[in-house]
């Protein structure tokens, strides 16, 4: 039970990190943890037309957390980005991206583009 209070709040703590980062980049964060029945997306961030869905991994390094995400969790952030999106008011006209940030011990996020293409 301890490991999944650790896990959970490293979960936290890294989401946090990772808005920081885009924050500086100039994005505004739109939603936090979006769940839905078909999955869950980490952070979404927009600036301007320009919507970000992004996966957050707390690991030792930037390859561990560029191959923990598979392609079952792809398909999953997938279908709720599809989700949300489709509740946009302004959904004809916005790009979006599925990114990666990555944050490592002791490091500034590592902000990873377009980690996969979405269909």
């Amino acid at each position: 039970m301890a490991d999944r209070i650790r896990a959970y709040r490293r979960g936290h703590r890294s989401e946090w990190f990772a808005s920081l980062a885009l924050m500086a980049k100039g994005f505004r964060i739109v939603a936090r943890r979006y769940r839905t029945k078909l999955g869950e997306i980490d952070l979404i961030a927009r600036r301007g037309d320009l919507v970000l869905i992004v996966e957050v991994k707390a690991r030792k390094s930037l390859l561990e957390a560029m191959d923990a995400i598979a392609r079952q969790s792809e398909r999953r952030i997938e279908a709720a980005a599809d989700l949300w999106l489709s509740r946009q008011r302004d959904y004809g006209r916005l790009s979006v991206r599925f990114d990666m940030i990555a944050v490592l011990p002791w490091r500034w996020p590592i902000h990873v583009p377009n980690i996969f293409q979405g269909n």
